[in-house]
């Protein structure tokens, strides 16, 4: 999956890298996995705005994505590879030998007309989804689930992974992207193989409007606005703005915020890189 870098005939292209979409075999997606995807704009149920700087953008059409991998033991053919606006990764449309349908998360390298299965049966190929205790260790996987039958909750963006590390009674050991190590129970499922797109954090967009085009909308920095507004705001002249905060007061770059209570706590072998 190569980039390209734009002629700078304007602008907005002067700057501009986009994704070259090697790995994309078709712009229609299969209609019967759509659902509407209905915009707020950052407003809750009685109009209230509870979420700044949200709105706007390209109307989009939810992709039902298979996370569970459920329908084990049966082969399944990919029939394409997709573009998802919904997501950073490219997602694979299945043909199951029973005619059933189902997007999944696309793995790096998968191409079309590859086949693949979940399940005990399942070799641990490339787009294959098996239990933690048949996945051989050291094996690079994505799309984990953090309870048995949930569906894939973590390294689903693109181009991350995590490596199975070992297994310890009921538990594996996961390294997970973001340098943490944690136990997870070998009754969850993972995918074998990263996942695709990994050239998006390459990507550069070149102008503002291709940010108001995803629904985001301009963001007034803190040290811009004045005291009653923000616990950075105010000052005379351009001021720093002292210790960086939120609007809420919670301090930035370095200061804890995960609870001491949370379940997890006790399955976390090695914390994230700070």
């Amino acid at each position: 999956m190569g980039l390209r870098k734009l002629k700078p005939v304007t602008p907005g292209t002067r700057f501009r890298v986009i994704n070259g979409f090697d790995a994309i075999t078709t712009s229609t997606p299969e209609k019967s996995l759509l659902v509407p995807k209905k915009k707020t704009g950052g407003r809750n149920n009685t109009g209230k705005m509870t979420m700044r700087y949200h709105g706007g953008g390209h109307k989009r059409m939810y992709r039902v994505i298979d996370f569970k991998r459920d329908k084990e033991g049966i082969p399944a053919k990919v029939a394409t590879i997709e573009y998802d606006p919904n997501r950073s990764a490219f997602i694979a449309l299945l043909h199951y030998v029973d005619g059933e349908k189902r997007y999944i998360i696309a793995p790096n390298g998968l191409t079309v007309g590859m086949t693949v299965m979940s399940g005990k049966s399942a070799t641990p190929d490339l787009g294959n989804a098996l239990y933690l205790s048949d996945i051989p260790l050291g094996t690079i996987i994505s799309c984990i689930e953090l309870k048995p039958g949930q569906g894939a909750k973590i390294v689903r963006s693109a181009g991350s992974f995590a490596q199975l590390l070992a297994r310890d009674g009921k538990y594996a050991v996961v390294k997970l992207p973001s340098g943490e190590t944690r136990q997870i129970l070998v009754t969850c499922k993972a995918m074998i193989g990263s996942v695709s797109n990994s050239d998006h954090s390459l990507v550069v967009s070149g102008k503002a409007g291709r940010s108001r085009w995803l629904g985001r909308r301009p963001r007034t920095r803190g040290v811009a606005m004045n005291p009653v507004d923000h616990p950075m705001g105010g000052g005379e002249g351009r001021a720093s703005g002292g210790h960086p905060r939120s609007r809420k007061g919670i301090p930035a770059k370095g200061y804890k915020t995960r609870n001491r209570k949370k379940y997890s706590n006790s399955l976390i072998i090695e914390r994230r890189k700070k």
